[in-house]
């Protein structure tokens, strides 16, 4: 327990440099090289991206633009990444959480960053709703900050609270084996915290730990209301929820469980494994209609799950519900990484990847036919992306961004790495590309 399934190069205390600003012509091809491709990870898991033999430097049409900036202020390697408002919060291994302004570059209050929160202990994942601000830590804890009027960060508690943990301290029943000859009670996690989530209404907080479990608590009061013993044969990597209540963990266990929860049910049920991958499982991502399921894996893939009515599977689960209802299959995988795939996020119709070959890349989905482009590959990284978010650039009206007219649609791309670096990367799509694109974007 508390090993990191895929290893990583230790903190990194890089020295800072100043922040960098550069806007890079990037070039649409309908096909690009092969040297983009690794080797294929899965051979039994077709392939989504058409095969590529084009050499990059051939037949460029102008297309779209990436505007790239760098933040740099943490001290260690950024481990998590989220988004807010107008804001970007970052957590870093050294316990440190900073708040970034989002406004463009260039802008005067463009990028202003300020340290939002210190703690002892290095930061796993970063999620925020309303006034509030939850860190999952290494020591086994979420702590819970609250947004003060003045944009102030202050630490509200510590979950499990004090007294969350007195209320279960006296009764045998709410303690649990957590290794040979020790137990502790159930609220607590007894290893680091991986991965927070948030239900869509921000009621529920679901949190997943390398003590193979995860939990759910509630925002009203901060009370842990149920937690999930042994979820999985090893650590937990992250945890993802859907509109509908669908919950999806991975682990380094190799699989993905797919859980819900029945209103007339007092805890989760199991309702599907998946397992395809042939290693750990990193990373997860759920499209905006929640009908698709992205996970990342140390075999360099991204396999790509739809939900499916398979009539043939239907019967009473373990839960009393239909099986068949929440079914996931596989319908292939998306490849061009070489090396381990760390973290994924998705933003309108377009899913982006970061790797251990320090780079991230940008997939869209292109039709009904399930094939996928890749947009981007995102260069400039020293180390390996460790976290991502990504949105869609509503306030993008095309001007200096690449688009001629302000058609089209552009995104917003967040990574951060091991070299301590948070880079920005905007990605213009014009409303005409339909054929397989993909732009090298470098820092």
């Amino acid at each position: 327990m508390g090993l990191l399934p895929c290893p990583l190069p230790g903190d990194s205390h890089a020295t800072n440099s100043s922040e960098d600003q550069s806007t890079l012509s990037i070039h649409l091809h309908s096909k690009s090289s092969s040297s983009l491709s690794s080797q294929s990870s899965l051979p039994t898991v077709p392939s989504l991206t058409p095969q590529q033999s084009q050499p990059l430097d051939q037949s460029p049409t102008p297309a779209h633009r990436c505007c790239v900036a760098t933040l740099s202020g943490h001290s260690s390697y950024v481990s998590s990444l989220a988004l807010a408002g107008e804001f970007l919060y970052s957590g870093s291994s050294d316990g440190e959480v900073r708040a970034w302004n989002r406004s463009p570059p260039g802008s005067d209050a463009g990028h202003a960053v300020a340290a939002a929160a210190i703690s002892t202990s290095a930061v796993k994942s970063v999620v925020a709703s309303g006034d509030k601000l939850f860190t999952a830590h290494q020591d086994h804890k979420i702590r819970v900050w609250r947004i003060d009027a003045d944009g102030r960060y202050r630490l509200a508690t510590s979950l499990p609270t004090l007294a969350d943990r007195l209320a279960r301290l006296f009764l045998a029943k709410n303690y649990v084996e957590v290794r040979r000859h020790k137990k502790c009670t159930w609220v607590h996690h007894v290893d680091a915290v991986s991965s927070l989530a948030l239900t869509h209404d921000g009621s529920a907080l679901y949190s997943a730990s390398w003590d193979r479990s995860f939990k759910v608590w509630r925002v009203s009061d901060f009370r842990c209301v149920e937690s999930v013993e042994r979820a999985h044969d090893d650590a937990i990597n992250a945890v993802v929820v859907s509109r509908d209540g669908l919950v999806y963990t991975c682990s380094a266990d190799r699989k993905i469980k797919v859980w819900r929860k029945e209103s007339h049910q007092r805890k989760h049920a199991l309702v599907a494994t998946l397992e395809r991958h042939r290693s750990a499982v990193n990373a997860l991502a759920l499209s905006e209609d929640c009908c698709i399921l992205y996970s990342g894996a140390c075999d360099r893939s991204i396999l790509v799950w739809e939900r499916v009515q398979d009539e043939g599977r239907r019967g009473k689960g373990t839960d009393g519900g239909v099986e068949g209802e929440h079914y996931m299959a596989v319908v292939g995988a998306l490849r061009g990484h070489t090396k381990a795939v760390l973290c994924l996020a998705v933003a309108g119709d377009v899913v982006c990847s970061g790797s251990a070959d320090h780079t991230v890349r940008v997939w869209r989905r292109e039709g009904e036919d399930r094939s996928y482009s890749c947009l981007a590959v995102c260069e400039g990284h020293a180390k390996p992306v460790k976290c991502l978010a990504a949105s869609v650039d509503v306030d993008g009206d095309g001007e200096g961004s690449g688009s001629p007219s302000g058609s089209g649609t552009r995104y917003m791309v967040y990574s951060g790495g091991l070299d301590c670096k948070i880079k920005v990367w905007r990605i213009w799509v014009p409303p005409s590309l339909t054929l397989l694109t993909t732009s090298i974007c470098y820092a």
